[in-house]
C-alpha cells in the first residue's frame, strides 16, 4: 500500500500527464497504471527527467 497521500485530486492527474511527458522524452513507454515491468535504468530515467525538469522551471521562475 502505497503511503503517498494525494490531497488535490487534481494533482494526480496532473502528475501523472507530467511523468507520461518525461516518460515519452526519454523513450520509455509507460502505460497507465502498473508499470513494474519497467527496469530500473528505464524508471531512473524517467524520475530523472522529471526532476532535470523540475529543476529548469525552477530556474526559469526565479529570474
Amino acid at each position: 500500500m502505497s503511503s503517498n497521500k494525494i490531497v488535490v485530486p487534481q494533482a494526480r492527474e496532473a502528475m501523472d500527464r507530467f511523468k507520461m511527458e518525461a516518460a515519452n522524452e526519454v523513450g520509455v513507454n509507460l502505460k497507465q497504471g502498473y508499470n513494474g515491468d519497467l527496469t530500473s535504468k528505464q524508471a531512473g530515467s524517467v524520475g530523472g527527467q522529471m526532476v532535470k525538469k523540475m529543476i529548469e522551471a525552477y530556474e526559469n521562475s526565479v529570474k
